[in-house]
């Protein structure tokens, strides 16, 4: 290759690389205060129980413009709540304290928000309970434009390794509850509705447990 034609290459690409990142921005996520540092050496763990990073997670690129889709959006749920209200998932309050988090009854429950719109997501981070380093059983997060979600549903996450939710054999892994909730990546995957399932947690009871959910994306135009 000519000198000439590689440095025209080089340049393009110089040019293009920094046209690309200054359409991204930091995913404008804000965490809340975390309630304990570390894992305690007797918490419940098992076999398919992610180790905690150790550090704090690294802050992913997202498109310029992406906001929280589900900041004070209505929540619908498989059953009304054991104790809170639904709209705590979405009321952008995320600190681990008393009442900031609604509680589900036990066995296979879901949660459902209606972003208004269908919409370009990036990610969802959902934080089920933060007081303590608990584990969440089948943890599956879905998205679709039907909110029945029979069809044109996406899965974006599952950890349910056995099947036993039965929306299909997961291969995510289970992790524990901390102020970093869990981040999900959602692949620019357009829709309006994300569904939330769990079926209780290690945690000293049986309930299932929401304190919130972001929904990152680009809102429609």
């Amino acid at each position: 290759m000519k000198k000439s034609h590689l440095f025209t290459l080089v340049t393009t690409l110089a040019l293009a690389g920094a046209a690309l990142a200054q359409d991204t921005i930091p995913l404008p996520a804000v965490l809340p205060k975390p309630n304990f540092i570390g894992t305690p050496s007797d918490a419940p763990a098992g076999a398919n129980v992610e180790k905690p990073l150790g550090r704090p997670r690294p802050i992913p690129q997202v498109p310029k413009g992406t906001v929280n889709l589900a900041l004070h959006k209505k929540v619908t749920a498989s059953k009304a709540p054991y104790e809170g209200s639904l709209d705590l998932i979405t009321d952008g309050v995320k600190d681990a304290k008393q009442g900031s988090a609604v509680e589900m009854y036990p066995k296979l429950q879901w949660v459902q928000i209606d972003l208004e719109a269908a919409s370009e997501l990036s990610y969802v981070l959902v934080w089920h309970f933060h007081e303590q380093p608990v584990v969440f059983r089948d943890v599956i997060v879905q998205v679709s434009n039907d909110p029945k979600f029979v069809e044109g549903v996406t899965t974006l996450y599952n950890n349910d390794a056995d099947n036993s939710a039965g929306l299909g054999i997961g291969k995510d892994r289970e992790y524990f509850e901390t102020s970093e909730g869990r981040l999900i990546a959602a692949n620019k995957v357009k829709a309006r509705y994300v569904r939330l399932y769990s079926r209780g947690s290690t945690y000293t009871d049986p309930l299932n447990r929401y304190t919130e959910v972001e929904v990152y994306g680009l809102p429609s135009k």
